[in-house]
């Protein structure tokens, strides 16, 4: 375990020594450049999940969009816009109580609660795929409400 904590912090290391050339430009292809602060390149899932937010909560049983979720999506549509060439995946997920059938399909109703909010935000329905991995992907372990709250949810991802 210590070693894995060790290489992790090492591949840090090394990535941060990098220097990324700033005439690297975003996968939207607007030219905008790539930041030596943070290293992130802009459009990439890295760039998503540090400066929009790459996933929304869902109350139990619920695949409603709450307005914190609505908040973290209206970020997603505008990242979107800035970025037209970026297609993303939705990935609804539950916790684990529940059947398998019933947690398959609330993931697939909170992954198109999503998809449609992004859609009528103005991103292209073509540009959207969506997944349910049911209760088969956790965030986090544990039979707690904390690890219930973080594992009901959709997550998006740059593809």
């Amino acid at each position: 375990m210590n070693f894995k904590i060790l290489g992790a912090f090492a591949a840090v290391a090394l990535l941060s020594a990098c220097d990324t050339p700033a005439s690297m430009t975003d996968k939207g292809g607007a030219g905008t450049t790539t930041t030596a602060s943070t290293g992130i390149a802009p459009g990439s899932q890295e760039d998503l999940v540090a400066n929009v937010g790459d996933r929304v909560f869902y109350g139990y049983n619920k695949s409603s969009l709450a307005a914190d979720a609505k908040a973290t999506l209206d970020k997603q549509a505008a990242w979107l816009g800035k970025y037209q060439l970026n297609n993303v995946q939705i990935a609804g997920n539950c916790d684990e109580r529940g059947t398998e059938e019933y947690n398959i399909a609330l993931g697939q109703r909170r992954a198109s609660a999503a998809r449609d909010f992004l859609v009528a935000k103005g991103v292209s329905s073509t540009r959207i795929t969506t997944i349910s991995y049911g209760k088969d992907r956790p965030v986090a372990l544990g039979s707690t409400e904390d690890a219930y709250k973080q594992n009901r949810n959709a997550i998006t991802s740059v593809r």
